[in-house]
């Protein structure tokens, strides 16, 4: 099942994933007035009593929110119910205290461990019967898994559940945007911030942890093994990661492409990054491969695997993902 989530996931980000990353012409944004903001407002939120959060909370609903394809959903309170559709939906909802209120998560949801014992509705293709059954008051889609579920998600809200479609994030910052989204449908407004400032905060020290390195290394991330390599160029997600430590994607193509090994060795990367992990003992076998003895990152053992869960999923781990690209392309910043 990982490797068809991988595949999949690959898949479709090779559709989706051909916009500009919104902040990728700036390597080194660090986000610090954005932060300072959230920060000042954290603050505010923190010094208030239970009465002012009730009065808040009275004066916040019913809202009327408008999702990823412009859906508008109102509610009347903040939903008691909730069921989630993908990996970083469940995350992200986790993350802003709800463990109670998720009744059920997709077939991939397998972080936090308390994701693993919810119940189930579906990989791929969401049981849409078992949710409507389930009759949860909100089900947070997502916009990544519309070309697949768009009649699934519209049939569930015929039978009168709310359906949140959420927007795939293309950058940090509209990951950030998202949370708070999701913050603000689940009347979390103010976790949500917490959330998006302790990223905001490790990304800038993963960013000063790269700023004075002066021979930028030459990067190569694969997302799935051979016979079909993938792996992301100009425009994606991880052309954000790279540029904000500094690193050089071999690359130059937009979007994501298949690439042969012969390419790869003939680009002669200094690292390269592997996020798959269907096959046993990867990192060995990419290294076996015809001609692979010739490349700088075999040669000076930089080949490094990192869990892609941390920055294919657009929640709060991604600034771990960050981080652990950081150390994989440059390990000596981090000693």
């Amino acid at each position: 099942m990982k490797k068809m989530w991988q595949l999949w996931l690959t898949a479709v980000l090779a559709v989706l994933l051909l916009t500009a990353c919104g902040g990728a012409d700036d390597n080194k944004d660090k986000g610090t007035d954005n932060n300072a903001a959230t920060t000042e407002q954290s603050d505010k939120d923190n010094g208030s009593d239970s009465e002012a959060s009730e009065d808040a909370d009275a004066a916040t609903y019913p809202m009327t929110l408008k999702d990823a394809t412009g859906v508008e959903i109102t509610l009347e309170k903040a939903p008691e119910t909730i069921i989630s559709t993908l990996p970083s939906n469940t995350e992200i909802l986790f993350a802003l205290g709800l463990d109670d209120e998720i009744v059920a998560v997709d077939d991939y949801s397998d972080y936090p461990e308390d994701a693993l014992e919810k119940e189930k509705i579906g990989d791929m293709n969401l049981n849409i019967e078992k949710i409507i059954s389930m009759n949860p008051e909100m089900v947070f889609g997502h916009e990544m898994s519309l070309p697949g579920s768009e009649a699934g998600y519209q049939q569930i809200r015929d039978a009168g559940i709310p359906v949140y479609i959420v927007k795939n994030a293309m950058n940090f910052d509209e990951t950030y945007s998202t949370i708070e989204a999701i913050g603000e449908a689940t009347g979390k407004s103010e976790e949500a911030a917490k959330v998006v400032e302790d990223m905001k905060a490790k990304v800038e020290e993963v960013v000063a942890k790269t700023d004075d390195i002066e021979t930028p290394k030459r990067v190569i991330v694969e997302t799935s093994d051979v016979p079909e390599i993938y792996v992301p160029g100009k425009n994606t997600f991880m052309q954000e990661i790279l540029d904000k430590i500094g690193a050089e994607n071999v690359v130059t193509e937009d979007g994501w492409i298949m690439i042969s090994p012969e390419e790869i060795v003939k680009q002669n990367p200094d690292v390269m990054v592997i996020m798959h992990d269907y096959t046993p003992d990867v990192i060995n076998s990419v290294k076996k491969r015809d001609g692979f003895a010739d490349i700088t990152a075999v040669k000076e053992d930089q080949v490094v695997q990192v869990d892609s869960n941390l920055t294919s999923r657009t929640g709060p781990r991604l600034a771990e993902g960050l981080e652990e690209v950081a150390k994989a392309v440059y390990p000596e910043a981090f000693k």
